[in-house]
């Protein structure tokens, strides 16, 4: 009887039978669930069929050859990782930011330009030199799927998840702050004041070289003048606005508000898009976004979605700053297709370029244009034989008059280490990005502390792999550096309250 009765007290609980409306339940859908659901199909065949098939029935003068239907593949194929990464559960920050580049820049854009028969810089090289680089790329896209699939298939351990999260230093943010004010004070007042960052990109220019920043030899001293007076402002505008986002505390805080709004007012006159790159200012945009945004699925999506509609409608007609009144010319356009072959996406005929510049007699630089990027801050007076600009060496052997021309991150990873290194590139490229998009999500969440950096680097870096994608690497790597420096400067992994953001 008595161990009748110690086995009766130590059995666990019996779960009540279910009734049979809970056995024949249905399983509950969220209202946003079903939306998703609804809109995947129109979604996926709008980006992958519909699209790149009207811009293909379109008339033109273009050859329809292997170069067409090698386009035409690499649209549908990058349409339909970019419906992925909108239709994901996960914010997928970085790898989302690539394929909507991708579907750009390197899908619809040029096969519109293949339609058309036009480029905005002309491939001076053999029609297979073209194909070949259709071709690479298309091999580039697939072995980034490659290393995002391998990151999938490596478990998390249990020391990566034991780590310490880096956090915000809040002393040190102070001293970013002023740094942020010092660097874009002395870039104000080198190029004249703050009137001339709301003309045009061409008085920028004018002002810069008139101030002595640049020299026909050497960028240096632009990049590092310009840099410390656009990314510390940034940056730091960032951490404040994501501390009052996610603060209470720092919501009730009148000095915090105040920095807050005089970084607005810093960023409105350095970084705004009147006086910067368009580039840059998709920089500020989505890494501000994300960071207002920091756990909205929808804001993702509709960020994307909106991307391709920028892409296609704003950015061939956003050049309005560039020239000043005397020198700009509006788009003369009878058809949808010409801005895009007519301004900004030349990454795939650059790259036909970078081919026939390669196979003309210069080889293969086996890194040495790599390390020119990372190295840029090195003065050409103390390496003489630092390379150049990937875009501005092409640009000067095809004879163009402008040399400012892009050099996609395919284009400069197959110049150094050809068609194998390339692929290899662009496995690690997917793997990383995988690997941070997993961290980020997991991290970023609503009960992530105020200072969590990875909530703001990603944010940032997702932002600027336009730039680098685009490339040359040359041109990008200075603000890398710089961004880099701010964030070791305000990074801790202390967990105490006197160091963190409250």
């Amino acid at each position: 009887m008595t161990q009748q009765t110690d086995r009766s007290a130590t059995a666990e609980p019996v779960a009540p039978p279910q009734s049979w409306q809970e056995r024949t339940a249905l399983p509950a859908f969220s209202p946003r669930t079903l939306l998703s659901r609804a809109l995947s199909v129109p979604l996926v065949l709008g980006f992958s069929v519909f699209l790149p098939l009207l811009v293909l029935v379109q008339p033109g003068t273009g050859l329809h050859d292997s170069a067409l239907w090698l386009q035409l593949a690499l649209a549908m194929y990058s349409g339909i990782r970019l419906s992925a990464m909108i239709l994901t559960s996960r914010r997928k920050l970085l790898a989302g930011s690539f394929w909507l580049f991708v579907y750009m820049a390197m899908g619809v854009a040029p096969l519109a330009q293949a339609v058309l028969g036009r480029t905005p810089t002309p491939v001076v090289g053999a029609r297979t030199d073209l194909t070949e680089a259709v071709a690479l790329v298309l091999i580039g896209c697939v072995a980034f799927d490659i290393g995002s699939l391998l990151a999938r298939q490596r478990p998390e351990r249990k020391r990566d998840e034991g780590l310490r999260p880096a956090l915000v230093h809040r002393r040190r943010l102070y001293l970013l702050t002023v740094v942020a004010f010092v660097g874009s004070a002395l870039l104000v007042v080198k190029l004249g004041g703050p009137a001339v960052f709301f003309t045009s990109r061409q008085e920028i220019i004018s002002s810069v070289q008139e101030a002595g920043l640049s020299q026909a030899d050497s960028q240096a001293g632009q990049a590092i003048v310009r840099g410390f007076g656009t990314v510390p402002a940034l940056i730091a505008w960032l951490v404040y606005t994501r501390w009052l986002v996610t603060s209470r505390r720092a919501r009730r805080s009148v000095v915090v508000i105040t920095v807050w709004l005089a970084l607005a007012a810093l960023n409105t006159v350095v970084n705004n898009p009147i006086s910067n790159p368009r580039f840059w200012f998709l920089t500020v945009f989505f890494s501000l976004l994300f960071t207002v945004f920091p756990v909205s699925a929808a804001m993702y999506r509709i960020a994307l979605s909106l991307g391709v509609v920028v892409a296609l409608i704003v950015f061939p007609f956003a050049d309005r700053f560039r020239y000043d009144d005397a020198n700009y010319r509006p788009v003369q356009t009878t058809s949808p297709l010409e801005p895009l072959a007519l301004k900004d996406y030349d990454q795939v005929g650059m790259f036909a370029n970078t081919i026939t510049y390669v196979r003309s007699g210069r080889g293969h630089t086996y890194g040495r244009q790599l390390a020119g990027s990372v190295l840029f801050a090195v003065p050409r007076s103390v390496w003489p034989g630092k390379p150049m600009d990937t875009g501005v060496v092409v640009g000067q052997w095809m004879g163009a008059t402008n040399t400012n021309l892009s050099s996609p991150v395919w284009a400069e990873l197959w110049i150094d280490f050809g068609p194998i290194g390339m692929t290899a590139g662009f496995a690690a490229l997917g793997y990383a990005a995988a690997r941070v998009d997993r961290r980020y999500a997991r991290r970023a969440v609503r009960r992530a502390p105020p200072g969590s950096l990875i909530a703001l680097v990603v944010p940032l870096v997702s932002g600027y792999s336009f730039i680098l994608l685009r490339g040359p690497l040359l041109q990008a790597s200075g603000r890398v550096a710089i961004a880099a420096c701010c964030i070791a400067l305000i990074t801790t992994f202390r967990q105490d309250r006197a160091a963190g953001l409250r």
